[in-house]
């Protein structure tokens, strides 16, 4: 006879691509019976974050419910913000529309993500809007449909996001006069057949671009550089991510950025029921040198299959599986009609091959629909089977009373 144990609270906290897809796929290999999942966000709905640009903009994106999502999976979705954790007690505290609340754990998936880091510019948190996340965007959307033509945008930050942001503008609203601002040359990351193009389609969208130049101050009407100042009646900062603080306040091993020190199962190497995903995980990437992983949707998505995939097999007392996270390629957008998809090494150096024009934008708006489509289909569609939770493995990582 099977010996009967207490249903394991498995808690994720943070809805994002990440902590969505943790969520489904824990939900798809273990017995509702014998585990229940609590999946804790601060919105009711799934937000494309790789698409937040396309939302600054004024495009519509289609609405993504979770409890659609979720419908008969066993994922039980608590509103909420998380306002506090207690990682010695296992404790959570979430904020709702009636007030705080205390929610036990004995496995804690964090993925709480990343939002705008201001870099301490003076002025910035104040005058510059950020499209990390939906409300930024929103903010974003209405300040740019109020600007009359003419008006001077800026975006500062010559990454990814910077990028898609100032040619799905200039494309969008060719009566502003768009603007760019890069620490150093625009895609110098990039083989010398993807900054061609780049460069191409910022010169057809009549962007301008400042090279080699520092923000080091951002007022209401204009941002000051070591170059002098720029007009700026909208400053788009994109200057890369923050990780939430929340983990660097709990007695959790983090880096100093404040991401949590993980193993290659994702698991704390601190607190054995903690496991980090995402955006929030110091995790080692492929390649010499042991550098990170980059904060993106690409470096996320890998550490939320391996985090399900080991919890699950510790719980059900199976081997423990193995996804090497590494990099094929750079996928940007460049607005609707262009696009540039930059074939990179294990570790994320760019290689000389890349694919550019309409069929890069095409191939780019597949990978957007594929990784909303990985979200409610976390095992890529493949059959799956639900294991039943040793009483051994419900007390893995469960201090002893």
């Amino acid at each position: 006879m099977r010996q009967t144990i207490q249903q394991h609270r498995v808690v994720v906290l943070g809805a994002g691509y990440t902590g969505a897809t943790a969520a489904g796929r824990l939900a798809r290999r273990l017995r509702g019976e014998d585990v229940s999942i609590t999946l804790v966000n601060a919105e009711p709905d799934f937000v494309e974050r790789v698409r937040m640009h396309q939302l600054a903009v004024g495009q519509p994106l289609r609405p993504r419910p979770f409890d659609e999502m979720f419908a008969g999976t066993g994922v039980e979705l608590r509103l909420g913000r998380v306002t506090g954790i207690d990682v010695d007690r296992r404790t959570v505290t979430v904020t709702g529309t009636d007030g705080p609340s205390d929610l036990e754990y004995d496995t804690l998936v964090y993925a709480l993500g990343s939002a705008w880091n201001t870099q301490g510019v003076p002025g910035t948190a104040e005058h510059a809007h950020e499209i990390a996340g939906r409300d930024g965007a929103l903010r974003l959307r209405d300040r740019l449909a109020a600007l009359a033509p003419g008006s001077p945008v800026t975006v500062v930050g010559g990454g990814l996001t910077g990028v898609e942001a100032a040619t799905e503008l200039a494309e969008t609203r060719p009566d502003l006069d768009v603007s760019l601002i890069a620490r150093t040359g625009l895609g110098d990351w990039l083989s010398p057949k993807g900054a061609r193009h780049l460069q191409k389609v910022f010169s057809n969208l009549r962007i301008t671009t400042h090279e080699h130049t520092t923000v080091t101050a951002v007022h209401a009407d204009r941002v000051t550089t070591t170059e002098g100042d720029i007009p700026a009646a909208v400053t788009i900062w994109t200057t890369g991510f923050a990780v939430h603080p929340i983990a660097r306040a709990t007695t959790l091993e983090t880096g100093d950025t404040g991401q949590i020190t993980v193993d290659a199962t994702m698991r704390s190497v601190s607190h054995p029921d903690v496991y980090a995903i995402g955006d929030a995980a110091l995790v080692t990437g492929p390649g010499p040198g042991d550098k990170p992983l980059r904060m993106s949707c690409a470096s996320g998505v890998p550490t939320a299959w391996q985090a399900a995939d080991a919890i699950a097999a510790r719980l059900t007392g199976t081997k423990l599986p193995t996804i090497s996270a590494r990099y094929f390629n750079q996928c940007i957008s460049l607005g609707r009609k262009e696009g540039l998809i930059q074939y990179v090494t294990a570790d994320d150096r760019s290689v000389n091959a890349a694919l550019t024009g309409r069929l890069a934008a095409l191939y780019k708006e597949l990978v957007c629909k594929g990784a909303a489509w990985g979200v409610a289909n976390p095992t890529i569609g493949l059959p799956v089977r639900r294991r039943r939770v040793t009483a051994e493995g419900a007390r893995v990582g469960v201090p002893a009373a």
